[in-house]
């Protein structure tokens, strides 16, 4: 008997079972995807603009920029609103990634905690131009934490408001920087000399599972404010310090606010057909060194580490009847990671089951993770050794790889059976899953159209063409990514040419089918 119709037997199949730790948000929240940086900004600035005294804004980020205008018209800087907010009676904080040693010697060229630490410093001196103060309104509100792994940093995404008690927060993929003002077609930026683009996404909650995410960075800002001195400055206590160009820097205010205003239990938002689960990566907590051993953890990081997001994918995958739709910066596993958490024996056992497996990837590299930016249409060697070589040859053909041309592909997104989908900060890889990087995932199910209408504005955004219906037939659009998934008796040239189907109208092509190598041709 079928479950699309019933979320709480599609909850039960997708979700792992519920705790006190990770409970499900069966239709009392909100959940609204969003698309790409521009319209991510949009939502911001509305939400900013209605912040007023006693309300909260509270932003955990892996990087920002504290000039980024979020209107895209490089006239005012996001920093000094927030620096006004905070002089009007608003409690604003901020918590920024660093790292273990990184974050600590600002000069060292690692990802963008040498940035962070001069951001963080930015936005603490930042007087607001639209009032008169004494202090910089955000000098004690603006934290580095550097907890967790050596080779590890803090990637969670989110921007929670407080607005007269009602709570709304954003949970993805996308960075407070300017690079990720775009959107489709993404012919608005440039790197160097080639065309680029930004694809991203993020998640609307409301309800309880945005009280969800407020009490994940509560614990965030509590963890970072509580740091211990690091062993380059134990010998200043209570104060961390190290000596960048322009002096000596504090890394964190030693009189930083220890706590979170608590907020009231949000009423419940009527959503029919839809559950919802905000899910958190860490690694099990460390011992750190400060005249002797000192043990820290935040009180939601167990011993053995905390891995929802892992669990509630491997049991998503597991679910699968029809199709597997992944959007991933990385394909490929990286150093910090944790070979028992990895995703591949998942993805291929769903292939040999006859799911459709389809992921679709980066043309061009994120400037940060260096070297030439330019990515080949190859599939990856952790997919060819770990999926498809395991796979018999039959089964090999319900496994496809796209790169899109000229586009750096930043979103962490699944989708599955038009019933599931996830968004956040956790990639594909296993250091995500272990907790080596800490994420923040949202994951929901639904007896409605949602994941079906993402799914279209997805794929005709890929195809760079309207949205025609037969996107939302899955027998027919699942035909866009190797032919022989068309139905029976649907034209072989269907997705293959302008007017096939009709409306079918791409104004260019940029998905690129990933080769086996870069000798051999599918």
């Amino acid at each position: 008997m079928s479950d699309v119709g019933d979320v709480g037997a599609l909850a039960a199949r997708f979700f792992p079972a519920a705790s006190d730790a990770c409970p499900t948000f069966v239709e009392d929240s909100g959940w609204q995807p969003i698309v790409d940086g521009v319209d991510y900004f949009r939502e911001l600035t509305e939400l900013l603009d209605r912040v007023g005294p006693g309300d909260g804004l509270y932003i955990a980020s892996y990087s920002a920029d504290p000039d980024l205008d979020l209107t895209g018209r490089n006239e005012r800087p996001f920093t000094d609103i927030l620096a006004e907010k905070a002089a009007d009676g608003a409690d604003v904080r901020v918590v920024l990634s660093a790292a273990e040693y990184s974050g600590g010697v600002p000069w060292l060229p690692f990802g963008p905690f040498r940035a962070n630490v001069v951001a963080a410093r930015a936005m603490r001196d930042w007087r607001p131009t639209t009032r008169d103060v004494a202090e910089p309104p955000l000098l004690k509100n603006v934290l580095l934490d550097w907890s967790g792994p050596v080779l590890g940093s803090n990637h969670q995404k989110l921007v929670v408001f407080c607005l007269g008690g009602v709570v709304t927060a954003f949970v993805g993929g996308l960075d407070l920087l300017p690079s990720r003002w775009d959107a489709s077609p993404h012919d608005r930026l440039r790197l160097r000399q080639y065309r680029w683009g930004w694809h991203d996404a993020a998640a609307r909650l409301t309800g309880p599972a945005a009280e969800r995410v407020h009490e994940v960075f509560r614990s965030r800002w509590e963890n970072a404010a509580k740091l211990p001195p690091r062993f380059i400055a134990k010998v200043i206590p209570r104060r961390y310090f190290t000596f960048p160009r322009g002096g000596i820097t504090v890394i964190n205010p030693p009189d930083a606010p220890p706590t979170v205003p608590p907020i009231a239990a949000q009423p419940p938002q009527p959503t029919t057909g839809v559950a919802l689960r905000v899910l958190r990566s860490y690694a099990p907590w460390r011992v750190y060194r400060r005249m002797g051993w000192r043990r820290l953890r935040t009180p939601v990081v167990v011993r053995t580490g905390t891995h929802e997001v892992y669990d509630t994918l491997i049991t998503a995958i597991r679910a699968a009847r029809r199709y597997i739709y992944l959007e991933d910066q990385y394909f490929h596993e990286s150093p910090g990671g944790n070979r028992h958490f990895e995703l591949f024996g998942e993805l291929r056992a769903a292939a040999e089951r006859g799911v459709k497996v389809i992921l679709v990837g980066s043309g061009r590299r994120d400037p940060a993770d260096g070297g030439d930016s330019t990515v080949r249409p190859v599939i990856t060697g952790d997919l060819r050794r770990h999926v498809i070589r395991k796979l018999p040859p039959a089964a090999r053909l319900n496994v496809v790889m796209y790169r899109v041309r000229d586009l750096t592909v930043h979103t962490k997104l699944m989708l599955i059976d038009d019933v599931f989908a996830s968004i956040g900060s956790a990639n594909f890889f296993s250091r995500s899953m272990v907790g080596t990087d800490s994420e923040l995932t949202c994951a929901m199910v639904t007896t409605g159209s949602a994941v079906t209408d993402l799914r279209v504005r997805l794929w005709a955004e890929h195809l760079r063409t309207p949205v025609v219906p037969e996107l939302a037939d899955l027998d027919t659009a699942l035909g866009i990514w190797r032919r022989e998934w068309l139905a029976p008796g649907q034209a072989p040239d269907t997705w293959r040419r302008a007017g096939a189907p009709e409306g079918f109208a791409p104004t260019e092509q940029v998905l690129l089918a990933a080769r086996y190598s870069r000798w051999a041709r599918r």
